[in-house]
């Protein structure tokens, strides 16, 4: 595995799970959280591992917290790198678990 290629742990997949599942579509870093039940310690730095290769793109919202009234959340999408990787790690523990639910 190269350096700058995040781990694929159980929690990782989880992540990437989310981000297929919803492909076209950005996801706040919350909405990730809330989906895969994941505490912010283990949730962020996975997302910022996954930003960093490539996989995943982010983005913080537009608009001044002041006006929005809370703090501006961060967005994210899963990159084709990210859904090239994540569908060969799909593939990987299929043959030896079986089929994925988000598959």
């Amino acid at each position: 595995m190269a350096a700058n290629q995040p781990r694929l742990t159980t929690q990782t997949l989880r992540v990437l799970g989310a981000l297929m599942s919803c492909a076209q579509a950005e996801l706040s870093g919350a909405q990730i959280g809330r989906t895969t039940k994941l505490p912010t310690g283990t949730l962020y730095p996975i997302l910022l591992r996954l930003d960093q290769a490539g996989w995943v793109k982010s983005r913080w919202e537009d608009g001044d917290p002041h006006i929005l009234g809370r703090p501006r959340r961060r967005f994210y999408r899963i990159t084709a790198l990210g859904e090239r990787k994540a569908a060969e790690a799909v593939h990987e523990v299929q043959t030896v678990f079986g089929t994925l639910a988000w598959s």
